[in-house]
């Protein structure tokens, strides 16, 4: 009798142990989640069967037979699948970085003209938020492609700028560099030049903590980034040279070319995101007690100054973790280009050849994967950034 209720007694004793009950209640999941998963994946296999659907990634080494329209590597309609999964990865990677850099740089500016003492400009920067985040990112999209980029001349009436630049309903055109052999020594040179900011940036740091001097970093750094490889570029007998667009009939050739729709996509998700930041951005330099500001004042510090060493490394903090997540949206938002026909990874392999080939679950899982793989390697950048960027007690 006393032996049974000792046994009653360690089996209530021993669910009653929290970490106890937290091990059963992840094992129930588990199971739960493998019972769900095997159930998906045994209905999936057996419709496959039943339709008789092929299934490999054999496909991928059959001719795509459809041209592209923008391309940053070389492609004919006679190239794999592969080819078109890996165009598609570079374009999206293309118009995400275009995107995100020129997103980062009207944020800030906005979200620091929204807190500006000028009433124009804080008014101007308020109407800039409340209308461009009030508005879908895709009416954003087509109001550029279909209105705006659609009311531009034609070719032979282009809008140009120093018989370089041309802009018309078929694109804006832009000369393309040519290099030479050569011109490794000149990407050498430019990579040696950012070693040297990098250093140049630690000894001014630990200049100034020892002796509280300043030393104008910002200039002497783009002296040298500029400086050292143009000299490097002349030394070498100058082995690049620019090839420009030139009208022939209808049209032009030669250059770059930047389709309607990549203009349209990168407009869109520069502008829309925009919003976002530039209200992280203010509410960070808001976070910042105004008691520094105003001691920063005190000792007779300029605005920008003040800006630069007392308010942005604090209100960084606070701004870098909301902006990863608009990092984010942009990235997946460039997916919305199906719907202007821009050849990013969704138009063209999870649109054009998902058609073609008919195999959905391969070519849905690799652009899932693609998209996963992105939106981690940004993630994880990012953290590493915010983590540098925190206060640390001394």
């Amino acid at each position: 009798m006393k032996e049974h209720k000792k046994k009653a007694h360690d089996s209530v004793a021993f669910y009653n142990n929290p970490d106890n009950r937290a091990i059963i209640y992840q094992v129930i999941a588990i199971l739960v989640i493998a019972v769900f998963t095997y159930f998906i994946l045994d209905n999936m296999f057996t419709n496959i069967e039943n339709r008789g659907i092929n299934t490999g990634f054999g496909f991928l080494n059959s001719e795509a037979g459809f041209g592209i329209i923008q391309s940053l590597i070389s492609y004919t309609e006679s190239d794999s699948y592969y080819r078109v999964f890996i165009i598609g990865i570079l374009n999206t990677l293309l118009v995400s970085v275009i995107s995100i850099f020129f997103a980062t740089i009207i944020g800030l500016l906005i979200g620091i003209g929204r807190l500006s003492k000028n009433y124009m400009i804080s008014k101007l920067s308020l109407i800039y938020v409340e209308t461009f985040r009030n508005i879908p990112i895709l009416l954003q999209i087509l109001f550029w492609y279909n209105v705006v980029l659609a009311a531009l001349p034609g070719p032979r009436q282009s809008l140009s700028y120093l018989d370089a630049f041309f802009l018309n309903n078929r694109g804006l055109y832009i000369p393309r560099p040519i290099l030479e052999s050569g011109f490794i020594s000149v990407i050498i040179a430019f990579f040696i030049a950012i070693a040297g900011i990098f250093y140049l940036t630690k000894w001014a740091k630990k200049r100034h903590d020892d002796t509280g001097e300043e030393f104008p970093v910002f200039w002497v750094s783009l002296a040298i980034l500029i400086a050292g490889p143009t000299l490097v570029y002349f030394l070498s007998g100058t082995p690049a040279s620019l090839e420009y667009a030139e009208l022939k009939g209808f049209n032009f050739v030669g250059g770059w070319t930047l389709t309607p729709e990549f203009l349209a996509l990168a407009f869109a998700l520069s502008i829309y995101p925009a919003t976002y930041i530039a209200e992280a951005v203010r509410a960070g330099i808001e976070a910042v007690p105004k008691g520094q500001k105003e001691a920063a004042s005190a000792l007779g510090l300029k605005e920008s100054v003040i800006l630069k060493k007392v308010v942005l490394p604090q209100a960084l903090r606070v701004i870098i973790p909301p902006v990863i997540n608009q990092y984010l949206n942009l990235m997946k938002n460039s997916s919305l280009a199906t719907a202007i026909g821009y050849p990013e990874l969704v138009t063209l392999f999870a649109g054009t050849a998902l058609n073609q080939v008919g195999q959905a679950i391969e070519i849905i899982l690799m652009t899932m994967a693609v998209y996963l793989a992105i939106s981690i390697s940004i993630s994880i950048v990012m953290n590493i950034i915010n983590a540098k960027m925190q206060i640390k007690e001394r």
